[in-house]
């Protein structure tokens, strides 16, 4: 089975020839002549094929042309992984979840080429990672390609020129904090109420409590507090509203979940349906620290270990929102120590303060998101403006730890 091995193979030329374009490409150099004219053929098709169904989509609605091509996109897709008709391919899931991979995704690409007369890129389904999300495209694609016709044709959104010194509107928060605080009202109650959110250590982390704690405060691994800010939700996570497995969910740091959830709630507190933002020039700018989730690995479900590279790297924590949600601006993780949130938002919108004559730290959890717009665009948006930001800066001390 180790050896390479030489076989004389019969081959039938002439019916390679007749293939043209789509002779296989290993095969290829055997009949080049053929295939290039079988090439020149196949791009004057194709030429006519995308006018001619550009055509029969531009006189429809919007709605009405994503429908007849995600249509047409679930069909291949359910002829190449061998289902019976479309219905049983959901336009929002992703192609790796659907059970694509490099082969496959060629020959769905290959397909829609046929179909749509486009020349479509070998990357088609990781640029545009649903069918959903690749119908959108395809019309994108077809409807540009069409000269002026006055038809239903729509006009791009206007985008305003942004000025320098505009001021940047909060629109949308969504936090988890101690106390169950996990909406913007619970975050104030607590404030208003002036509660104590410091309880006793949790019981659900895994922890050796008996062994934790120290009076001595010089003790190395040792805690010589026995409370801290916890969120008692930590643990609640609905991997399946975001698409993800159960054994990935495990493999998770916790910040990159509660991240998930907050940015899914910001959005929604906004008035903005998150699905609508997928192929949105918008980024993701997230403090986060790095904590060590994946060393309790060997008490790890079974299963989850392909999943640790991703669940405890520290830079997708930005990344896997900015996937979920399908957005193509930067996505960014900052760690700055205590400064990370503001430096990654770029907003003077919060400072800790800690008095000079501190003697030690306590500890405390939580998550918060904000989605930010101009002000201006969120006010042609109509979107609640819950905060103005007119001014931000980043300063770093050197030898200090003030940033």
């Amino acid at each position: 089975a180790d050896e390479a091995l030489l076989l004389p193979v019969r081959l039938d030329r002439a019916a390679l020839r007749a293939l043209g374009d789509e002779a296989p490409a290993m095969l290829r150099g055997l009949v080049r002549g053929a295939v290039r004219r079988g090439r020149a053929a196949a791009a004057g098709r194709a030429a006519a094929g995308a006018g001619g169904l550009g055509r029969q989509l531009a006189g429809r609605s919007e709605a009405e042309q994503l429908a007849e091509l995600s249509e047409l996109v679930r069909g291949h897709v359910a002829t190449v992984l061998g289902h019976g008709s479309a219905g049983a391919v959901e336009e929002s899931r992703a192609f790796k979840d659907l059970g694509f991979d490099s082969l496959t995704a060629v020959e769905l690409r290959n397909r829609l080429n046929a179909a749509t007369g486009l020349r479509l890129p070998a990357t088609l389904i990781f640029d545009h990672p649903t069918p959903g999300a690749l119908a959108r495209h395809l019309r994108e694609e077809l409807l540009g390609a069409l000269p002026e016709t006055g038809g239903a044709a729509t006009a791009p959104a206007r985008v305003l020129a942004p000025q320098g010194d505009e001021p940047i509107a909060i629109v949308g928060i969504g936090c988890r904090y101690p106390s169950e605080a996990d909406s913007p009202e619970a975050l104030w109650d607590l404030l208003a109420s002036g509660e104590d959110s410091i309880t006793d250590f949790p019981t659900d982390r895994g922890w050796d409590l008996d062994t934790l704690y120290d009076d001595d405060p010089d003790r190395p691994g040792k805690s010589y507090v026995r409370t801290g800010g916890f969120l008692k939700t930590a643990a609640d996570f609905d991997a399946g509203f975001f698409g993800i497995s159960p054994r990935e969910a495990v493999a998770m740091d916790p910040q990159q979940r509660l991240l998930l959830e907050t940015s899914w709630e910001a959005i929604e507190r906004a008035g903005i349906d998150p699905a609508s933002l997928r192929g949105a020039q918008a980024g993701v700018f997230a403090g986060a620290a790095a904590q060590g989730y994946a060393f309790g690995r060997e008490n790890a479900a079974e299963g989850s270990d392909g999943y640790y590279l991703t669940g405890t790297t520290t830079s997708a924590i930005s990344g896997r929102i900015a996937y979920t949600l399908g957005l193509e601006g930067p996505a960014v993780t900052v760690d700055t120590a205590c400064s990370s949130s503001l430096v990654a938002l770029h907003l003077a919108v919060q400072a800790l303060r800690i008095s000079d004559d501190a003697d030690g730290t306590g500890w405390a959890e939580g998550a918060g998101m904000l989605l930010l717009e101009r002000l201006s665009d969120a006010r042609a948006n109509g979107h609640p403006v819950l905060a103005v930001v007119r001014g931000s800066a980043v300063n770093q001390d050197g030898a200090s730890n003030r940033r």
